[in-house]
């Protein structure tokens, strides 16, 4: 854990910090998206113990894997979590209509990744509208393995309030988890964006997070798997910082 803090630590520490920052923005509590996957259970899990009665988890299917759907409703029926579903399918749908895309465009690469872009910012649209109602502050997934390759949707999952995993490399995500209850199904579900069928994190990437875990905790990993972390991580820098402004 950061700073060599017990497990224990780390989740009392976490849920005093969410606690601090909702406070200090004078807001009343905490939204989130709750995706089926082990990090935004863990997000769930920290803002319902420091918000209990002003925390709400949003399900926001955009044509998402139906196991992904079920996960995430076992995630809120075992930590007790407030939840709305929102579909976003038929949204989807008349953007891209708008965009004048057809079925055929996805066979690009880099036109599926870019429709596959839409749905994370789609989900940061309504959990911005509903922070806003609420007065609550929107709580992002990423850990720090997917910060530092850039292995997150600016402005889609990547836009949010704060990041209480920001911190944590994969690794101690799951080492939380298995502390704060997260059904085991999801702490060994592989580790997935839902950006389209069967697709995985590790594979997306090129590496394993195991790999990744190790270079950021200092360990020694293979020189190419080196180099393509430190190359993903300079072509994502422009996503963890702010605009640039000119400086005059």
């Amino acid at each position: 854990m950061p700073n060599k803090m017990s497990t224990p630590e780390a989740a009392r520490y976490l849920i005093e910090w969410i606690r601090g920052r909702v406070n200090d923005a004078g807001a009343k509590g905490v939204i989130y998206g709750l995706s089926g996957g082990i990090d935004s259970a863990l997000v769930g899990a920290l803002c319902q113990r420091a918000f209990p009665e002003t925390s709400l988890a949003v399900i926001l299917p955009c044509y998402s894997q139906g196991q992904d759907i079920e996960d995430a409703r076992l995630v809120a029926d075992a930590l007790k979590l407030q939840t709305k579903v929102i579909v976003l399918d038929q949204i989807y749908d008349q953007l891209l209509e708008l965009l004048d895309i057809t079925d055929g465009d996805g066979s690009d690469a880099k036109v599926r990744l870019s429709l596959a872009n839409i749905k994370p910012r789609l989900r940061m649209i309504v959990l911005y509208y509903y922070a806003s109602i609420y007065n609550y502050l929107v709580a992002g997934g990423s850990n720090k393995s997917e910060i530092t390759v850039g292995y997150f949707t600016k402005y889609g999952d990547g836009g949010s309030d704060l990041i209480p995993l920001g911190n944590l490399v994969k690794s101690q995500v799951l080492e939380l988890a298995a502390y704060l209850n997260i059904p085991e199904k999801i702490i060994k579900k592989p580790p997935s964006a839902g950006l389209w069928e069967n697709q995985t994190d590790e594979e997306e990437m090129g590496f394993s997070y195991t790999l990744l875990d190790r270079y950021l905790l200092g360990g020694e990993i293979p020189q190419n798997i080196k180099e393509k972390i430190e190359g993903m991580r300079k072509r994502s820098e422009h996503k963890r910082r702010i605009p640039p402004i000119p400086d005059y």
